[in-house]
């Protein structure tokens, strides 16, 4: 079984490499982009009788930064 962990900052945290993105893609001449929030994607490749309660502890002790991070599982 695999597992995807979404990860993403909370609304209200300043994303400044999400704003770098976005001034280069206008600077590239991409217009209508008004904003970008850039996250990360963890895959994770688990053995057998792993749970999704594993995988959410392991996001609240590594995987993710809750004080300014959410998080989605997501097993495939």
């Amino acid at each position: 079984m695999k597992a995807r962990v979404h990860v993403m900052l909370k609304n209200g945290v300043l994303d400044p490499q999400g704003e770098a993105v976005r001034h280069a893609l206008g600077a590239m001449g991409f217009e209508g982009v008004n904003a970008v929030r850039q996250g990360k994607l963890i895959e994770l490749d688990l053995a057998e009788g792993v749970t999704e309660a594993d995988v959410t502890e392991m996001c609240e002790k590594l995987l993710a930064n809750t004080v300014i991070e959410s998080y989605r599982v997501e097993l495939i």
